[in-house]
Formats: C-alpha cells, sequence, structure tokens
C-alpha cells in the first residue's frame, strides 16, 4: 500500500502546474506528502473535508477549493483518504 500512495503523490506532483501534495486519513494523519506542501496541513485538510461534506450530507464527495492571490488548494475525499492539491494561480 505504501509504494501505491508513494506512486500516487509523485503522479500527482509531477503533473504541470502542480507545486505540492498531501493525503491523509479519516482521522488526519498524514499519509504522504510532497512537493511545495506540509504534513502539518493535513488534520486541518481532513478536517474542512469532513465540515463541508456535512453541508450536504446525502450528495457525493464535494471538491473544497481554497484560493488566494499565488496559491490554490483543492481539496477532496477518497472514501478513507483526503487529498489536498496545490497549485500557483496564474494571472
Amino acid at each position: 500500500m505504501e509504494r501505491n500512495l508513494e506512486k500516487t503523490l509523485d503522479d500527482v506532483n509531477n503533473t504541470d502546474g502542480i507545486i505540492g501534495c498531501v493525503l491523509a486519513d479519516h482521522a488526519g494523519l498524514c499519509l504522504g506528502v510532497k512537493g511545495n506542501a506540509s504534513t502539518d496541513s493535513a488534520g486541518i485538510i481532513a478536517a474542512i473535508a469532513d465540515q463541508v461534506a456535512k453541508l450536504e450530507p446525502k450528495s457525493p464527495a464535494p471538491t473544497i477549493c481554497l484560493q488566494n492571490d499565488n496559491r490554490m488548494c483543492l481539496i477532496q475525499r477518497q472514501g478513507p483518504v483526503v487529498g489536498a492539491i496545490y497549485k500557483e494561480v496564474s494571472v
């Protein structure tokens, strides 16, 4: 399983425009991180995914987009894993 996580992180991080990514379990434990991302963010990423899912509990897992002037963070839960992808915002 660890090899699959590493491959997924590598594949995502090597995609054009992606500057970092984080994978966390349902409790917010960091499963892996690549690029310009922090293991410290895993807990808050999982918490955000849980809270947003409560807005429409009968809907599929939402994709959450947080953005500032130069960076975007996309968060989504897939089963027991929450992923966050960081992208640079093009002007």
